[in-house]
Parts: C-alpha cells; structure tokens; sequence
C-alpha cells in the first residue's frame, strides 16, 4: 500500500464559537452532518462544543487537501464526515464528490487524527491506496 494524499489543518477554535455564535444552526447544518452535530450534543459546555467542531473542521479541511481539491470541483462541507469508532477513535467518512475523486486516486484508506486545546485544533489525514 502507499500514501497518495496528505493533509494537515490547524483550526482557530474562537473562529468556530463565533460562527455558531454569529450564525447558529445555520452555520451547523451546512458545514458539519446530522451525525456530527448530534456527536456534539453531549457537551454541556459551549467551550467543549466549539473545541469539539474545531477538530471536526480541521479534519473536513485536512481530508480536502489530502485529495488535493480544497473546496471546490464540486464539494460540499459535507462530503467529508468524521464520525467516531466504538472505542472513540476518529474515523473519515467520504461522500459524493470528494469520494469519487479520492476513489480516483486510488485511496481505499484513509487515516485519521486529530487533537484539540482551549485556542487551537489540528488535524491530519493520510489517504493510502
């Protein structure tokens, strides 16, 4: 197997509170899934809540960059997902465009990690074919 993609994002998580803050439910559902923000749900506090869509913002980021499209060519913010493993590890989920492109590379794998404080998240994808 090789690696056909990289990328990495590192996410301002203030950005991220002041877009909810700023647009609410709007800014949610166009950007993060019904998964996703039902993931998030669990966080009392608008601290974790803000840290926890920073790091899934960072991951949407680091998966488009890995297939070497950013947002366009077709791409919607919810095309890439990450949703979370039984033992709470991330995992990508790719949908509709940036699928097909990354099925187009070749990638039949991708990796996921991602990491997250008070002022900053970070995240890296690496797509293996």
């Amino acid at each position: 197997m090789a690696i056909v993609g990289h990328g990495i994002d590192l996410t301002s998580v203030d950005r991220i509170r002041e877009m909810i803050a700023d647009h609410g439910d709007h800014f949610l559902e166009r950007v993060f899934t019904a998964e996703e923000r039902k993931a998030a749900a669990v966080f009392a506090s608008d601290v974790r809540r803000a840290e926890h869509f920073a790091g899934r913002f960072a991951a949407k980021e680091a998966a488009l960059k890995a297939i070497g499209t950013g947002w366009r060519s077709g791409i919607a913010w919810t095309d890439a997902e990450v949703v979370n493993e039984p033992s709470g590890a991330p995992s990508l989920r790719l949908h509709g465009k940036a699928l097909e492109i990354a099925g187009a590379l070749g990638a039949s794998r991708w990796h996921i990690s991602i990491s997250h404080a008070a002022a900053f998240a970070i995240a890296s994808v690496i797509l293996e074919s």
